[in-house]
């Protein structure tokens, strides 16, 4: 008898240890995980019924906000500009739970951290609803211009103060409406996001930030600053043959100019005409280790630094990997192979080029502003890297306004100011489609605005070049952004 309780007694203590460390599990080590998790809506359920911050542009403008509605939910998360700014505000959804600054935001909008809630010792005693507004960098004018310049063209615009690292605009299309998934209709939300989830054209992602392309000539810039901060080359020197096309070490196939055109000479001229067949020389001439830290100083190959949730990281192949693959360097080096970027990387590029070689953490929260008016965070200027010495810089910058004033960038000009800029043309493999691309800041004494442009091809769009089709865009969109910074 006493055998069988001391291992009924043994047994229990099992289970209860097992049962201790399961909940410490579930309370403690994975709690964050669960609450985090889009899957989990229980945190929603209560976010529907109660207050709720709004956010704002830096002009003011409402974006996102909680109104009171009758039913058995207290409030509605409304989105006043619908899609115009979907990519950015994400959704929050009874039936999906949250997404965008939605998410990443979500403690402070809901007015659940500790600085929002607890002010003064008698806030441990009284319950209060305070939340918190976000206000944001993004300038609405800016923003608008964006989407209108892009038009119905599936692609990206990035807007960002080099300066700062404040984002101006951030457009995607295609877009989404995100009041269709906030309805507290549950059929209708589900069907609006099956209809989103099978389209094609994967309205649900934004081009901007979550996904990243052969970003073709405007990786140029990269190969130039590596080149001449490695002691490759300066502006002048040295001279490449003018030729069609260009045949790298461990191989016969020959990389050719678009248009098999014919081009050479130094840094300058290369980067004026977008020479394919001097840029892929001149990358296996710097080699793999140099090309893979100058990429790496850009931001290629780490986590996406913008505040939001689900970015992709941009890529550049490792230096080992190009050991038994020079002619892959060659082509890496002029943003083909498997080179890829968001067009958020890509205006990164352009702004540390702008700010004398450092880069400053792109971002979308300004302030965060609590219930009372109190300001609880300002986001300051941080850098995070600098990619290229201050000598490296000015040089670039003077050859990317020649390309602007002479070269393959003519269509960013603005009378008046003076702007520099990259364009960029990216092959697809197996369509005769080409992705168009530009990158560009101004004014060049004094940069105030970096942007990227991305257009993306397939089929149908054909041979499509960033000075024909991205170049008008980022034209459009660096005069708003001027003008908007002007008035700040």
């Amino acid at each position: 008898m006493n055998l069988r309780i001391r291992r009924l007694t043994v047994g229990l203590l099992v289970l209860y240890t097992v049962l201790f460390v399961q909940l410490n599990l579930v309370q403690l080590v994975r709690a964050d995980d669960y609450r985090t998790n889009e899957a989990n809506t229980r945190d929603i359920v209560r976010l529907f019924s109660e207050p709720r911050g709004a956010i704002s542009t830096a002009n003011g403008r409402v974006i996102a906000r909680s109104v009171e509605v009758e039913g058995e939910l207290d409030r509605l998360r409304e989105y006043p500009e619908g899609e115009l700014y979907a990519h950015i505000t994400g959704y929050l959804s009874l039936n999906f739970g949250a997404s965008g600054l939605e998410r990443e935001r979500n403690d402070e909008l809901a007015g659940t951290t500790q600085e929002i809630e607890i002010k003064s010792f008698s806030d441990l005693f009284i319950e209060r609803d305070r939340t918190a507004n976000l206000s944001l960098t993004i300038d609405h004018e800016v923003q608008r211009i964006a989407r209108a310049a892009l038009g119905d063209r599936k692609g990206a615009v990035v807007a960002l103060d080099p300066r700062t690292g404040e984002i101006l605009a951030m457009w995607s299309w295609p877009s989404f409406d995100p009041n269709q998934l906030s309805t507290h209709d549950l059929d209708a939300a589900a069907e609006a996001r099956f209809t989103l989830l099978d389209d094609p054209d994967v309205p649900l992602r934004s081009r901007a930030y979550q996904e990243r392309y052969a970003p073709g000539s405007t990786f140029k810039v990269v190969t130039a600053a590596a080149a001449l901060d490695g002691g490759h080359a300066t502006p002048s020197d040295p001279i490449y043959a003018v030729s069609d096309s260009y045949v790298a070490p461990q191989t016969d196939r020959p990389i050719m100019n678009f248009g098999d055109s014919l081009c050479g000479g130094d840094l300058t001229e290369m980067l004026r005409v977008s020479c394919n067949t001097g840029f892929a020389e001149l990358g296996v001439t710097v080699g793999p280790d140099r090309m893979a830290i100058s990429a790496g100083g850009f931001g290629f190959n780490d986590p996406s630094p913008i505040d939001l949730p689900n970015a992709a990281a941009s890529v550049f192949p490792s230096a080992a990997f190009f050991t038994d693959n020079i002619p892959l360097l060659a082509q890496s080096a002029i943003g083909q192979f498997e080179t890829s970027a968001t067009p958020l990387q890509m205006a990164m590029v352009a702004a540390a080029i702008a700010n004398d070689g450092v880069l400053l953490r792109p971002h979308l929260v300004s302030e965060v502003i609590d219930s009372d008016g109190r300001v609880v965070d300002r986001i300051r200027p941080e850098v995070i890297a600098t990619p290229l010495t201050f000598k490296s810089a000015v040089e670039l910058k003077a050859m990317l306004e020649n390309v602007v004033a002479n070269g393959t960038a003519r269509s960013l000009a603005i009378d008046g100011v003076r702007v520099a800029g990259k364009t960029g043309t990216a092959e697809l493999e197996g369509s005769v489609g080409t992705h168009a691309w530009i990158i560009g800041f101004a004014p060049v004494e004094d940069p105030r605005i970096a942007v990227a442009v991305f257009v993306e091809g397939d089929d149908t769009t054909g041979q499509q070049t960033g000075g024909t089709v991205a170049g008008p865009i980022a034209r459009e969109v660096i005069r708003a952004a001027l003008e908007a910074t002007n008035s700040r």
